[in-house]
């Protein structure tokens, strides 16, 4: 019964080299993990943090129905498929409290079902089950269709590998590594997870105080475009109680209230979250409408290069990782030109026809 905590992945720089059948690779998906259980009519989906994501997605509970034996639970990734693959940013748009416009949403950009693992079957559960024996069950009970798919799988480390390599233009992350007997454990991280990772010279041209109230948590970090434009990418974040308190006086000199002429001066005016279609720092959170994303405004003369998986409509898909200052760099040479361009490919190659 839900709630569960699906099991995690901690990071690995490459695909272990391990002799055949060790290991069982899958494409890493870029959705939100879900958990399905199903009792009979009864579908409900659990997400990641164990909080119900039933409501968002209506459109796939009678799939789901269709594909599933009738009393089971599956862990897997809703995903919706745009023109160039997987689209997080039409995922997110689902996390809303309007009905209206989840199910308007749910017609026009429809979210896809990726099952990769078989948790219970009827009245026995499987964690206890090596992951090759509950791959095989998942196999054999899963009726897979255009809205409930199966993930591809290989024991091949070179197919692996290649896989790594071609999927990012279909929109996934990298690749899965699963050990081939181990059980199924919920909320420890016995997988690994090996992502594409990149870096980028940005502007910091503000932070946000760590809700310890202990320094900096997170640095904001900007491109600009052919226009002069400094566009805002994300973050990085993750540091230490100690670097916290060096970043503090690193940045302090630069430190500004003239809003009037920072480039992102206008995040306080609510308007501009809405003009142009792209949000700029201090919108409200999707997640959390009461989360305060204020900043404090810095000089846009700083530039540091950043550890970065990718880039989705114009924004850092995760949280950056800080590598180091670069003040070699003039900060209005950092433009959206030094960004990697990933090669498109079909996401039908990934799933098959559907």
């Amino acid at each position: 019964m839900p709630p569960l905590s699906p099991m995690l992945a901690k990071a690995a720089p490459d695909l272990p080299d391990a002799p055949s059948g060790t290991y069982w690779f899958e494409p890493k998906w870029d959705g939100f993990r879900c958990v399905v259980f199903r009792d009979h009519d009864e579908v409900e989906l659990g997400s990641r943090n164990d909080r119900p994501l039933t409501r968002y997605f209506p459109e796939l509970i009678g799939p789901l129905r269709d594909a599933l034996p009738p009393r089971c639970v599956l862990d897997g990734e809703v995903v919706i498929a745009g023109p160039g693959g997987l689209d997080f940013d039409a995922l997110q748009q689902r996390i809303h409290p309007a009905a209206s416009r989840i199910n308007r949403l749910s017609v026009e950009t429809p979210a896809a079902f990726v099952a990769f693992d078989l948790l219970a079957i009827d009245d026995h559960s499987l964690m206890d089950v090596a992951q090759s024996e509950r791959r095989r069950f998942l196999e054999e009970v899963l009726v897979p269709s255009a809205s409930v798919h199966l993930t591809p799988g290989t024991f091949d480390r070179a197919l692996a590998a290649d896989w790594f390599s071609r999927f990012e233009g279909a929109g996934l992350e990298g690749v899965m590594a699963k050990v081939a007997t181990d059980p199924y454990q919920p909320g420890k991280r016995t997988q690994l997870k090996v992502k594409h990772l990149r870096t980028a010279d940005c502007v910091v041209a503000g932070f946000r105080e760590h809700k310890n109230g202990d320094g900096p948590g997170s640095l904001m970090l900007g491109l600009y475009d052919e226009d002069g434009n400094l566009h805002h990418l994300g973050v990085a974040s993750s540091f230490s109680v100690a670097r916290r308190a060096e970043l503090r006086d690193e940045l302090a000199p630069f430190v500004t209230a003239d809003w009037g002429s920072h480039p992102w001066g206008r995040w306080a005016e609510a308007a501009a979250h809405e003009a142009g279609g792209g949000r700029l720092p201090g919108g409200q959170s999707r997640w959390n409408a009461t989360k305060d994303l204020s900043f404090t405004a810095l000089r846009p003369e700083l530039v540091a290069e950043v550890a970065y998986e990718r880039v989705d409509n114009g924004r850092f898909r995760h949280s950056a990782r800080f590598q180091r200052w670069r003040p070699d760099r003039d900060p209005a040479s950092c433009t959206f030109g030094q960004l990697e361009v990933v090669a498109p490919f079909e996401l039908t190659e990934v799933l098959g026809p559907g």
